[in-house]
């Protein structure tokens, strides 16, 4: 089973590509694309790919930084909007007096599509829990996710699927490693636990409702 990872996930956020993969190498097969530049004339060649090349480069490395930094401990200010209706959701829309889980994850993640299966039959125990699932993809990609891999969470009022069209979550929350990443937040609004990549049902429920 793959696992979405940091570079993929620079992938999905900078470029727009949804994919999971176990490996962070983006160098495969690179001997094989460098240019033989012997008696070459530079007159009039494309310099583009190299800019483009180095562009990502340093992408990357600031999505590499933010990823070494911890997770927002009091919840900041957001603004997602609703998969099905495109109705903006912030702190506000929040219910109070529960805590709040927030799944942040990638539709085509094999891990994703399993820890929603995993909540969906384990509803009866997250039913106090407002649980959020937050991707950046296009939200034509999210919009029956829950309703293939977890369709005992669709209708339920405390499970929303939110698209990050502004990127707010690694802008203000933090940057995982791995997809699906988990942050469960008090009612208060403070971090209780996170974690990135795939769990033991039996853990997730744990750090759900303690």
């Amino acid at each position: 089973m793959k696992k979405m990872t940091l570079s993929t996930l620079l992938l999905s956020t900078i470029l727009g590509i949804s994919g999971c993969s176990n490996s962070s190498n983006t160098n495969t097969n690179s001997t094989a694309n460098v240019e033989n530049h012997d008696g070459h004339d530079h007159a009039g060649h494309d310099h583009s790919s190299h800019s483009h090349t180095s562009k990502a480069a340093e992408q990357q490395q600031k999505i590499e930084e933010l990823s070494q930094k911890a997770p927002a401990q009091v919840l900041p200010p957001f603004k997602f909007y609703k998969v099905k209706s495109g109705i903006s959701f912030t702190n506000d829309d929040i219910p109070k007096g529960k805590k709040t889980a927030f799944i942040l994850f990638d539709p085509s993640c094999g891990h994703c599509q399993i820890e929603a299966g995993q909540l969906g039959k384990n509803y009866a125990k997250i039913k106090n829990v407002n649980l959020y699932f937050i991707s950046m993809n296009d939200p034509a990609l999210m919009a029956n996710f829950l309703e293939t891999f977890g369709k005992e969470l669709v209708g339920k009022p405390n499970v929303e699927v939110l698209y990050d069209k502004n990127q707010d979550f690694i802008q203000k929350i933090h940057v995982p490693k791995q997809f699906p990443a988990n942050y469960v937040y008090t009612a208060e609004g403070k971090l209780q636990s996170h974690w990135d990549g795939d769990k033991k049902i039996d853990f997730i429920l744990t750090e759900y409702t303690k």
